[in-house]
């Protein structure tokens, strides 16, 4: 049993327990029948006859991938379940068979003793605005003729752009018409498109009533099982346009590659040819190379009898000469003349929302915050949901963006500044996380946090170690991240276990290849670690359950050199437990210990520790 004690999760013994797992899986966010892999085109828009059922993998499948996450100790899952998974059909049609195997699966992962949040995944909305997670029906709704986003400049899609596909393209459908329309409307339709409803229904609530009910329906499906301890609100919320002061600017979002300003989205959407800016990755940043020009077909993004809801709404019009004019340049910045503040204003009260509508299914459920990325939690005021854990997510971006690796270069994910040195760039990892560390006790009073998602893409460098078997640099990049985590004592699900990835698609989905797993270097499938990817950097020692708060552990890599230390409570009387994966001592370990005693399983893989209450404080140290 976890629960929540101060910042911190405990079991019923008193004991601090640090939490690490896996986000099960990257290809959750895509169909399993018909494939839904972003790169294949035929049948993408035939989004209503799809079925989710073997995402994350087959149930037949289940023991074999349980048994090798408990192996190496990620016992602690984010689950993903897409909207579209539940409620692909249309408004109200629920998916039985997925909601079916959803309980199958969560409940067999409790057979391995591990927990499981829920996460309601999406990336830019959904897979037809270049992500994942909201069902096509939702654009369609509102007009958006899903079809015709690429071509309109609306979107940037895999599976109609084809290969390749730029690195790292898809964020950029952030600040695009279809995605910052989408979660404009559903955050903030009531205060900056009130004219906009579906079926008579103000559009705001419409989204919202149905994201939630879908949810809703996995909850009813798990709330009797016991390792199922919480849902996520939202994946990486996005603003949409809402907080933009001027929408003739690029406003400091991701720019890559052809990047309209949102009036230029509007007027391309509608059919209106734009030039606009292209920006191209650098050594020391993202620039500006030049400018494009989009949509020379005038293909519009609306349904025929649609007009853009923006223009409806009396952001823009044509003039009596039929020139497009911006009428409200601030509309998405001031309400009733105050400025707006997305996570105050929009994402609180949703959150809020959501979260009673899940507890009046699962009172006990814990609430897993998310909000816009790289920005500060919601700060707790009287009256918001309780029992809540902070779940910002985190990535080495440098890694991520340009998919390769130096020891000696790094870039802030925050100042956006690059970073030399490998002293600073340690240095500026473990400050970066300190900071949403820092907004978890600040912000939100104290609460646990996990964070939700860090790790890197194993295809650097061209997918080179898929060529030699040299994971070195796979290895150094996720070290470097982990030993950031470490340093800030971070619960954490990594990004991601993937159980179809291969070696040519990754993860399925928009050419990302973040799987610590693939079939594709399962060499010797009877070896429980045989198929895993820069497994030295990923299964690692740390406490799992501590008589007391942990004051500091660090992993040294390299000389596969454990330490932990930790103030005992007096109040706690049971043994404190690590895991020691057998990965790293094959041949067995030392262990020093400051004082008490210890006994050790190595069919479990556990040390445990009986600390003396003479000492307030304890270190165990762990050596081959």
């Amino acid at each position: 049993m976890i629960r929540i004690k101060g910042s911190h999760f405990k079991d019923e013994h008193g004991r601090t327990l640090m939490v690490r797992g896996v986000n099960l899986g990257g290809s959750s966010k895509v169909p399993f029948n018909p494939n839904g892999a972003t790169y294949i085109r035929e049948g993408f828009f035939d989004h209503r006859k799809v079925s989710f059922v073997g995402r994350p993998f087959p149930l037949n499948e289940a023991d074999e991938h349980f048994t090798r996450l408990r192996e190496w100790g990620f016992t602690f899952q984010r689950f993903l379940a897409t909207w579209e998974a539940i409620e692909h059909t249309g408004p109200g049609i629920y998916d039985e068979g997925y909601l079916d195997y959803v309980r199958a699966i969560v409940k067999k992962a409790g057979e391995y003793d591990m927990h499981i949040f829920i996460d309601p995944h999406q990336d830019v909305w959904s897979r037809f605005s270049g992500g994942d997670g909201a069902p096509g029906w939702t654009l369609e709704a509102v007009g958006f003729d899903i079809t015709r986003l690429a071509e309109s400049g609306a979107a940037i899609v895999h599976a109609t752009h084809g290969d390749p596909f730029p690195k790292m393209i898809w964020p950029t459908n952030g600040s695009k018409l279809a995605a910052a329309t989408m979660f404009t409307l559903f955050f903030g339709g009531n205060d900056f498109a009130p004219k906009t409803k579906v079926n008579g229904e103000p559009v705001q609530e419409f989204l919202q009533r149905h994201y939630i009910n879908a949810i809703q329906q996995v909850a009813l499906r798990l709330k009797d099982l016991p390792n199922v301890i919480g849902y996520d609100t939202l994946n990486e919320p996005l603003s949409g346009y809402i907080g933009w002061q001027d929408l003739n600017a690029t406003d400091g979002t991701l720019t890559l590659g052809a990047s309209p300003t949102p009036f230029q989205g509007m007027l391309l959407g509608t059919g209106v040819p734009q030039e606009v800016g292209f920006w191209e990755i650098g050594l020391t940043g993202i620039k500006r190379t030049g400018r494009r020009l989009l949509n020379a077909a005038k293909a519009r993004a609306w349904q025929a009898g649609h007009d853009c809801i923006w223009r409806q709404n009396g952001v823009w019009d044509f003039d009596a000469s039929g020139k497009p004019q911006l009428l409200r340049p601030d509309h998405f910045w001031r309400v009733k003349g105050c400025e707006v503040d997305f996570t105050q204003d929009y994402n609180r009260p949703f959150t809020n929302r959501y979260a009673a509508a899940i507890r009046s299914i699962d009172p006990k459920a814990l609430i897993f915050v998310e909000t816009e990325p790289d920005t500060q939690p919601l700060r707790q005021n009287t009256g918001d949901a309780p029992n809540v854990v902070y779940a910002p997510h985190w990535y080495d971006g440098y890694v991520l963006v340009k998919k390769e690796f130096s020891p000696f270069l790094a870039v802030n994910a925050f100042t956006q500044k690059v970073v030399f040195g490998r002293g600073a760039i340690r240095k500026s990892f473990a400050e970066q996380l300190a900071s949403l560390k820092h907004g978890a006790r600040q912000e939100l009073g104290g609460v646990p946090m996990v964070l939700g998602e860090f790790g890197i893409p194993f295809d650097l460098e061209d997918k080179k170690a898929y060529r030699t078997g040299n994971f070195n640099a796979q290895i150094k990049a996720l070290d470097r991240s982990f030993q950031a985590v470490e340093a800030n004592l971070l619960n954490c699900t990594l990004w991601n276990y993937t159980a179809d990835n291969s070696n040519a698609r990754g993860d399925q989905w928009n050419d990302e290849d973040l799987s610590i797993f693939s079939r594709d270097q399962q060499t010797y499938p009877e070896d429980i670690n045989s198929g895993g990817r820069a497994l030295q950097a990923a299964v690692r020692p740390y406490p799992r359950a501590t008589a007391g708060e942990l004051l500091r552990m660090s992993f040294d890599i390299k000389r596969r050199v454990f330490t932990v230390e930790f103030r005992h409570d007096p109040q706690v009387t049971a043994s404190t437990e690590v895991f020691i994966p057998n990965l790293h001592y094959p041949q067995g370990y030392k262990v020093e210990l400051s004082d008490g005693t210890y006994e050790i399983n190595r069919e479990k893989q556990t040390l445990i520790y009986r600390h003396s209450v003479e000492r307030g404080e304890h270190t165990i140290r762990i050596k081959p």
